[in-house]
């Protein structure tokens, strides 16, 4: 499935690029007002006859272009191809942490009469507050 993607997205990016050549290289229906200042001369016409150029380069163009829409409609096809998502939650989906934050939970807090030398651990953070009592006084 994914060389069927490749090959459809290639063909696409190259029909895409040369059918702007093509377009490029065309003359549009100003180009005669174009040539009353000096743009545009008796040798474009030359390289694929009098009337033979606008003829080649508006049907390959036309065929480029369905080949375009075929391979747009093909990406489209295969792209949408994908496993329906679950019902439940977008959460249920992410793994559970690999370790703990550190320096919380790590030693049992020491006993009544314990060793001195032990490290304190930090208590853990008091709940926000709620209601009144998070209006602060004065």
């Amino acid at each position: 499935m994914n060389v069927v993607l490749t090959i459809l997205l290639a063909v696409q990016i190259l029909s895409a690029l040369v059918m702007i050549g093509l377009i490029l290289m065309q003359h549009g229906k100003g180009a005669d007002a174009g040539a009353a200042f000096g743009g545009g001369g008796a040798g474009s016409a030359s390289l694929f006859g009098a009337s033979g150029g606008a003829n080649f380069l508006s049907r390959s163009t036309g065929v480029l272009a369905a080949v375009f829409l075929a391979t747009t409609l093909g990406l489209a096809y295969f792209g949408n191809l994908r496993e329906a998502p679950s019902s439940g939650s977008v959460l249920e989906g992410i793994p559970a942490p690999a370790q703990q934050i550190p320096g919380i939970g790590d030693a049992p807090p020491p006993a009544a009469g314990g060793d001195a030398s032990a490290p304190a651990v930090p208590a853990a953070p008091a709940a926000p507050a709620e209601g009144a009592a998070q209006i602060p006084g004065k």
